[in-house]
């Protein structure tokens, strides 16, 4: 058994309940996916939990591992979830879809610091890397921040 689907939950919780990411918010909305999710939204600005954002990538949601610890009775697991902050424009600014993928991002370290085990018994997360990925497209700039959720708990 793993963490994973637990914690991927409460983060997709605290994006949902979150309220700078509602229409009108302090970041005018956040549309906000559990994984890859087939729809005809065309929302400019996304939080994606358990998936890069990429529709041509492996579609890799997290990993983890784990080791016994004590007796063997228990085991604490390490795992990595990727979490996409993206920002879509429809024209070329580059710097500010940057800027706006990194304030969706920002959210999801606030969460973490406040509150590192997602209020989940025997768990501790934070951040634990984060990537940028840019694009030009016919649609315009793109920008995702990709965070590494890391952390441990015991299964």
């Amino acid at each position: 058994m793993s963490r994973i689907p637990e914690v991927i939950a409460a983060l997709v919780a605290l994006a949902r309940a979150d309220p700078a990411f509602a229409p009108g918010g302090d970041s005018d909305g956040v549309t906000v996916a559990d994984g890859p999710e087939v729809t005809d939204d065309a929302a400019p600005d996304w939080l994606i939990v358990g998936f890069d954002g990429d529709p041509t990538g492996d579609f890799e949601a997290a990993q983890s591992a784990a080791e016994a610890v004590g007796l063997g009775t228990s085991r604490e697991e390490q795992f990595q979830i990727t979490v996409a902050a993206v920002a879509n424009r429809g024209d070329d600014d580059v710097v500010a879809a940057r800027a706006r993928a990194a304030e969706i991002g920002e959210r999801v370290t606030a969460w973490l610091r406040e509150s590192p085990s997602l209020g989940l018994d025997g768990l501790e997360a934070g951040i634990g890397g984060t990537r940028l990925v840019l694009d030009q497209t016919e649609q315009g700039a793109q920008a995702r921040v990709l965070l590494t959720v890391a952390g441990r708990g015991f299964i």
